[in-house]
């Protein structure tokens, strides 16, 4: 193999030698992401273009940001990182996103849609502030660069006279088809190049047949009038903000992907240079099922089937079903994602109800105002976003769904710790930053049984509500579980101490509680099912049972339903009741497992029940 520890190596390579190279970087990337789990066809659509930056840009003196940067692992294996990259997304390993901790090269840490641009904006202007001269290229995604953010930072590049490169990665997809009118808009480019290349085929066809050069000037006159037809549409978007527009050019030839780059190195002002790549290039199986591949679990290599983990349906399945039954009873119910599709759970009911399920793309923000206005006009919507990504429409669900005191229905998938995502995907902020928020309420299924009591519970709703559950497999149900009665429910009765615990750990709390009995230690198990408002009937248990209170959620600790726990015991005249409040720490959780995450962070049902009974025995040494 060809040995690459940094761009300096890598220019050193000659053509062909960059081309072999290439391979070897998709065979590495298959290999380990089929191993480890990761981000498969976006970065293997990215190869070529990864080779072609390095080549013409100095990194790190110059800057190359990657949006999302779920497809920097090329990145990573030219920038020093491929004795190690066999650590991809393990504990201790190296991260699926570019990460400021691991090198120089990955300016940031990011893992959101969107970024890039305004960031390499600040980058631009802090290196003329300086006097500086290095070269500043931002690389985004066509689905990407339909987000708000992007349109705001592209908007205010030209005004900002400063030297940015933008590269518009365009695979027609972010991880579902892209949509809108941007979409519609990089297509016409597309077409101008398939256009083009027609134009080469028919020619090379033609011309060694008798009469063929008359019949070629004829059809080169149909296919040159469709191409100035498109030309002149070509970059007209982005020429009309004052960005010169270069493209769009083959994704996969380095060799016209260098040129165009050093091109566009030349020129001053904002740049956009628009690569047209295929996701999943170079393994079939990543070719034809790109939204599959995009981000994936273990797989087999040579079947493309992914190594299947004994479980039972996940929550985002059952939230899926349950959305389309509420939609046959209810023709009210519309459904609303943000280029989630099918992480969300959503696509079932589009197949059911295209006329009432609305994919508004990488546009959190947008899609809770859209939800809020659908309110107002009598609909039930259902919003379902990823926790980590709905931190992007805080303002909107502030200011237009619950000052206006809206009925929207927030389902918030991948609430708590997603695992090997890391930092950027953890749902552990979303109790913190909407149970201050008036007019909303907010649950915490346990099970599956309990989020769809809980759908028809918002469904019914008069102010907004908000259903988080975490990913994956979803818990059975309790050997004797409780009817929904809209209110907290006591799963264990005990007489030493009361743990409340939010959604799943619910389940570590039974667990600790029972390894506790073992110690003499009888703890009683709550399941609050609202984490706003609070249940008046748990808190009159706590206040009589008169024990130590503890709390366990799998999110922020700060601002969290532990701290909510402490509150309400204050206000009710016990705030020595609280003894504890397990979650999640002041600190981003980086990557691993979720069972290997809950270890470390102390909420292990094993260091749950050690850190209560340490607690207690406290507790009776200061009573005396």
């Amino acid at each position: 193999m060809i040995k690459v520890n940094s761009p300096g190596d890598l220019k050193k390579l000659s053509p062909d030698e960059k081309k072999q190279y290439a391979s070897e970087l998709r065979e590495t990337i298959i290999h380990t992401v089929s191993e480890n789990g990761g981000h498969l066809a976006s970065n293997l659509g990215v190869v070529e273009l990864t080779i072609a930056l390095h080549s013409v840009f100095d990194s790190p003196s110059d800057k190359i940001i990657w949006d999302v940067s779920h497809q920097a692992y090329a990145h990573k294996l030219i920038c020093g990182r491929s004795d190690s990259f066999h650590t991809l997304r393990k504990p201790g390993g190296i991260s699926g996103f570019t990460n400021t901790g691991e090198s120089p090269h990955d300016l940031f840490t990011f893992g959101h849609a969107g970024a890039s641009i305004s960031a390499a904006m600040g980058l631009a202007k802090a290196r003329d502030l300086s006097g500086g001269r290095e070269r500043i290229v931002a690389v985004i995604g066509d689905g990407s660069i339909g987000s708000g953010l992007c349109f705001e930072a592209l908007n205010n590049l030209a005004a900002a006279r400063t030297d940015l490169i933008v590269v518009l990665n365009d695979n027609t997809m972010s991880i579902s088809r892209n949509v809108g009118a941007f979409a519609k808009h990089l297509t016409k480019l597309r077409l101008k190049k398939k256009l083009a290349r027609r134009y080469r085929d028919i020619r090379s066809m033609l011309a060694p047949l008798p009469g063929g050069s008359f019949l070629y000037k004829a059809i080169k006159g149909i296919i040159n009038g469709f191409i100035r037809l498109f030309q002149s549409q070509q970059g007209v978007m982005f020429e009309e903000l004052g960005i010169s527009y270069l493209g769009p050019y083959d994704g996969h030839n380095i060799a016209e992907l260098e040129d165009v780059l050093s091109a566009a190195r030349r020129l001053s002002g904002g740049v956009l240079v628009h690569v047209i790549t295929k996701k999943g290039m170079g393994y079939t199986h990543a070719e034809e099922h790109p939204d599959k591949f995009h981000g994936i679990s273990p797989f087999e290599q040579n079947s493309g089937q992914v190594i299947a983990k004994p479980a039972g349906p996940s929550f985002t399945e059952i939230f899926s079903k349950k959305l389309v039954e509420m939609g046959e009873r209810d023709p009210r119910i519309t459904a609303i994602t943000a280029g989630m599709a099918d992480g969300t759970g959503v696509r079932a009911f589009a197949s059911r109800f295209p006329e009432r399920c609305y994919d508004v793309g990488i546009s959190e923000g947008h899609a809770v105002t859209f939800a809020a206005g659908l309110a107002k006009g009598g609909r039930i919507p259902v919003a379902a976003v990823y926790s980590t990504f709905l931190q992007r429409a805080y303002d909107s669900i502030a200011h237009d769904i619950c000052l206006q005191r809206l009925p929207v229905i927030l389902a918030i998938d991948r609430a708590g710790l997603v695992g090997d995502d890391g930092p950027t995907h953890h749902g552990v902020f979303d109790i913190a930053y909407l149970r201050h928020l008036p007019n909303i309420e907010i649950c915490a299924p346990r099970n599956g049984e309990l989020l769809k009591a809980l759908m028809d519970y918002a469904a019914a709703g008069s102010v907004a509500t908000a259903v988080r559950y975490p990913r994956g497999a979803a818990p059975a149900p309790l050997a004797e579980e409780p009817v929904f009665t809209g209110d907290a429910q006591c799963l264990r009765k005990g007489s030493d101490a009361l743990i409340a615990a939010a959604g799943p750990m619910v389940y570590t709390a039974l667990e600790a509680a029972e390894m506790l009995l073992g110690e003499g230690i009888d703890l009683e198990v709550w399941d609050p099912v609202f984490v706003k408002p609070l249940s008046r009937a748990l808190t009159a248990r706590m206040a009589e049972l008169g024990r130590p209170v503890f709390t366990l959620e799998d999110g922020a600790a700060a601002g969290g339903f532990g701290s909510a726990v402490g509150e309400m015991l204050t206000s009710a005249g016990c705030p020595g009741l609280h003894a504890m409040s397990f979650g999640i720490p002041d600190r981003f959780v980086e990557h691993g497992s979720v069972a290997y995450l809950r270890e470390q962070l102390g909420l292990s049902a094993e260091a749950v029940a050690a850190e209560i009974k340490t607690r207690l025995a406290s507790c009776r040494r200061d009573n005396g």
